[in-house]
């Protein structure tokens, strides 16, 4: 037998697989796509995990306005590693996306598009198109979150907008209702001029805002000396600060805090009150250079002390409050329960009306019920309008003392960006004290896993503070709020038997049945009020969209046979004033209970620099734009990178980084399965060869340590697990020493097909525990891979468990960390050889190890397979005096094999092959015996 050098070559087992080098993601993506749809993967699925126990995660539903931005797509692929992962660890764990669908931005956004035509259009009309607007925008974002490669029940998702869910959302309100814990008031609330309706907390965001900083003496009509004696005979005053003088008119208190001690401040003939505390900062602010203090006294004297308003033909009462503070201001608070909440509250305790002389369009108009009617001036006048007039009136009546310009975080409308105020209109609010609804769910909260561990301080701190839940909306676009007046007597009627009429007729039609049927056809003929009449009206307010949303938990789970409560929801961090607040007060408002039992939360994706993506910046990275260039798979690899609960960056530099990380994960699985190509599991399965075993065994402390990471959700670990074992274990050490076994043994040598089912394993295992973040590219390894007995999809398999791998003795595995721990020591000393260019490559080195007592028994006891380990021709063993090893590096002697590349003196003992090496000579002799 002679071989040519052509027909020698073809004697190695090089690796040989049509898995592509070149991913091409973004063609080969959508195909798998369809694949999955035509064999209906999501329900085969759920058919594989019947009967197993459940893991419910509830979606938040994104809001259905504009395409999806890389903060959906980063919080969609958190919650579908946790769905996969689950689903893998043997949980039966279905996903039901759902969308919010309701609400004033759908509705601003058709009432754009509408234009003039909205004017003849029924309310149902209008309605009509903000159905079809959010339907647009499902189907839009639908599609963008299934190419992500999210798997779930998207032929049938949830949408606030369905009559089933709309007939949930007012059957909440009905028994809310019926519980005791609606009433509707005439309370300050948070009021947006632009969109003209009540806004909740949860739709505040805070912006910089510039206001005239103002302050304004009160003089005082009362006698002076009945709040100290040293008063007797001085004209005194009270001195209030504001940034809203537009509030001045609405003005019916001065609050003072009982316990702070104020001084009496001669300045010149007159006498003003000021906290103790602040008086030589206002005394610098309003340029009183020569003042003495005259009296002394505590808050709690000037208790129904009486003010003159600045301008109007009005008494102001001296009222005490501990929301009076002393950060600001003069310790004396401009108080007008019509527009404040703490000047509410304190207004409430004295009695005072809650006087809001501003309509929903912000200007100012003449209310009657409170002495002193507004100038001519002020009316009709914007309230930003109004701020300019009201100076002018204080500069007339000698009341202003100072204005200066002043930078504050002040309240804006979440969907225009537009400054709110505080006006006073009647509103239905869930009572936060009513049923103890506040302090039970203080309680509840500590049951919950919050993750991180912060999230119950914060929503704690909030559900604490809040005020009562202002739930009516002044729009069209919504669930109405179903209840009926009286036409005679102007009475409610919310007795539940007839809501509940309204809530099944919401099933059969959707809550469109508001605006296109009667009262008395809602109600029935048998309705009628206390005074006997049954002539009705309906309410004309809507939900709090935040109010549909919390509702999710009673629409989603239970109708759909899933379990009550929900195991985790998670949203980014607005959510804890958002949708984990509303839903955890419907829970203990209906059913008693959290509807969840864990909460995580994502932070936000931010650019390279650290920046809020925004238009105007020109940073925005859209999901889109990354998918056409590097795939869904790059950008999952990208959200399973990160430490989510943080803010979080992207940028071209990082998308480039993880392209190559993500490319060598890849070519880690290419170069396994090519490694195989001809092995078959069912024939060749023993693995004898001591570095298989040790590859093995770390592959079950991989496996042990991705489950855990798994269930704790710390999918950043899960990747950089992933990503480590890859090249450090497998290309950087454990491929590297595999090869010559591989490539040259003879093809059933027992050493080639040990280390090829030991490959087999460990890429069985790691697809199945890639799959849930890299769910396309796994798939289409597993295709290569999979043979008679496995299932059709890695996303039918389960994770691989850590006594599935043979056990691999103690001692043995010791061995081979200190026989990998030499291997790093050895390698060094061939790069400095090759540096110094006594080798070319390890092939052309001969290594002799000088070893102390304490490793040269091992070395000795593996001498045989060292050169294998280390990658050389030859390894000599010293022993020495000292511990630990030395390495000293030569060239090899002898002749290179032309077929394995060693240096050997035994090259031409087979005179049939007298190129080759004498192990080369019987492998290839095998192969053609």
């Amino acid at each position: 037998m002679q071989l040519n050098e052509v027909e020698l070559k073809k004697t190695v087992h090089l690796p040989k697989t049509d898995f592509p080098m070149k991913a091409n993601l973004p063609q080969a993506e959508p195909k798998w796509l369809n694949k999955w749809e035509e064999i209906g993967l999501y329900a085969k699925i759920r058919q594989a995990r019947s009967g197993r126990p459940q893991y419910i995660l509830h979606d938040g539903p994104p809001y259905a306005n504009g395409n999806i931005h890389l903060g959906h797509a980063f919080n969609k692929l958190l919650k579908d590693f946790i769905v996969k992962s689950k689903t893998m660890a043997g949980f039966d764990s279905p996903y039901i996306p759902g969308w919010d669908c309701h609400g004033l931005p759908i509705e601003i956004k058709v009432d754009s598009e509408l234009g003039s035509k909205k004017a003849k259009m029924t309310a149902a009309e209008i309605r009509g198109e903000c159905r079809k607007y959010a339907a647009k925008y499902v189907d839009l974002q639908r599609k963008d979150f299934q190419r992500l490669g999210v798997f779930g029940r998207w032929e049938d998702p949830y949408l606030t907008m369905t009559a089933d869910y709309e007939a949930v959302i007012a059957q909440a309100f009905v028994d809310f209702l019926d519980q005791g814990y609606v009433y509707k008031g005439l309370k300050p609330v948070n009021w947006c001029l632009n969109c003209r309706t009540s806004l909740a907390e949860a739709e505040i965001e805070y912006e910089t805002h510039t206001s005239p900083s103002i302050y304004v003496r009160f003089a005082m009509t009362s006698d002076p000396a009945v709040v100290d004696e040293r008063l007797k005979g001085w004209r005194t005053y009270g001195v209030i600060w504001t940034t809203t003088p537009w509030t001045i008119p609405a003005n019916l208190a001065i609050s003072f805090h009982p316990k702070f001690e104020y001084s009496a401040i001669a300045v010149g003939k007159d006498a003003y009150i000021i906290a103790t505390d602040l008086v030589k900062t206002v005394a610098e602010i309003l340029g009183w250079t020569e003042y003495e203090t005259i009296a002394t006294f505590t808050g709690d004297q000037l208790e129904k002390s009486v003010f003159k308003h600045p301008f109007l033909d009005r008494d102001s009462i001296g009222i005490l409050g501990d929301h009076v503070t002393l950060d600001a201001g003069t310790g004396a608070v401009h108080t007008a329960p019509g527009h404040g909440h703490d000047d509410y509250v304190i207004g409430l305790k004295y009695g005072l009306p809650v006087y809001c002389p501003v309509d929903g369009a912000g200007r100012l108009y003449q209310v009657g019920g409170v002495p002193g009617d507004l100038p001519e001036s002020l009316l009709g006048k914007t309230v930003w309008q109004a701020n300019d007039v009201v100076l002018e009136i204080l500069r007339e009546y000698g009341a202003l003392l100072q204005l200066k310009p002043y930078d504050h975080s002040y309240p804006h409308c979440w969907r225009c960006h537009k400054p709110t105020i505080f006006r006073g209109t009647e509103q239905w609010f869930i009572g936060m004290e009513k049923n103890n609804l506040r302090q039970r769910t203080l309680e509840q909260i500590k049951k919950i896993k919050w993750m991180p561990s912060w999230g119950d301080e914060r929503i704690s701190n909030m559900i604490a503070s809040r005020p009562d839940w202002n739930i009516s909306r002044q729009r069209v676009w919504g669930v109405p709020i179903t209840v009926f007046y009286c036409e005679d007597c102007n009475e409610t009627l919310t007795e539940k038997k007839y809501l509940d009429r309204v809530v099944q007729r919401f099933r059969e039609e959707t809550s469109d049945a508001w605006y296109t049927r009667s009262a008395e056809e809602l109600l029935g003929d048998d309705a009628a009020c206390k005074c006997g009449s049954k002539k009705f009206r309906k309410e004309t307010d809507i939900l709090d969209v935040w109010f549909d949303s919390g509702a999710s938990h009673l629409a989603v789970l239970e109708p759909n046979g899933l379990p009550w409560p929900a195991d985790m929801y998670l949203e980014g961090g607005d959510q804890y004033r958002g949708w984990f607040h509303s839903s955890l007060l419907v829970g203990m408002g209906l059913c008693g209970e959290a509807p969840y039992r864990e909460v995580l939360t994502n932070g936000w994706t931010l650019d390279g620099e650290g920046r809020a993506m925004s238009k105007s910046l020109g940073n925005v990275i859209e999901p889109e734009k990354i998918i056409k260039q590097y795939g869904a798979d790059v950008l999952r690899l990208w959200v399973a990178s990160v430490e989510y609960s943080d803010d979080v960056r992207l940028s071209d530099t990082i998308l480039t980084r993880l392209s190559e990380a993500y490319r060598k994960i890849r070519n880690t699985y290419r170069y396994i399965l090519g490694a195989i190509n001809d092995f078959d599991p069912a024939q060749h399965s023993p693995i004898t060869a001591e570095i298989d075993q040790w590859i093995l065994a770390r592959t079950s402390a991989l496996v042990q340590r991705t489950l855990k990471n798994y269930q704790e959700y710390r999918f950043h670990w899960v990747y950089q697990d992933l990503y480590n074992f890859c090249v450090n274990d497998l290309s950087a050490i454990y491929f590297d020493v595999s090869k010559d076994r591989l490539y040259t043994s003879a093809t059933n040598s027992p050493d080639r097909r040990s280390a090829q089912a030991a490959m087999y394993q460990v890429l069985h295992a790691l697809l199945r525990l890639s799959a849930p973040l890299l769910a396309f590219t796994t798939e289409e390894a597993w295709q290569f891979l999979r043979t008679e007995g496995d299932v059709d999809s890695v996303h039918l398999a389960e994770f691989p468990k850590p006594e599935d791998f043979p056990i691999f003795a103690e001692d043995k595995l010791s061995n081979w960390e200190k026989l990998v721990a030499i291997r790093e020591q050895v390698t060094k000393s061939l790069e400095g050889a090759r540096q110094e260019k006594l080798i070319g490559a390890p092939l052309e080195a001969s290594v002799q190890l000088t070893a102390g007592s304490d490793l040269y028994p091992l070395l000795a006891e593996y001498q045989s397979q060292l050169p294998g380990l280390f990658i050389v021709s030859n390894v000599v063993l010293v022993q020495g005096d000292q511990p630990g090893v030395s390495v000293q590096v030569n060239r090899a002697d002898g002749e290179k094999c032309e077929r394995c590349w060693k240096y050997k003196k035994d090259i031409g003992s087979d005179d049939r092959l007298p190129t080759v090496c004498a192990s080369c000579a019987a492998a290839v002799s095998e192969m053609f015996a």
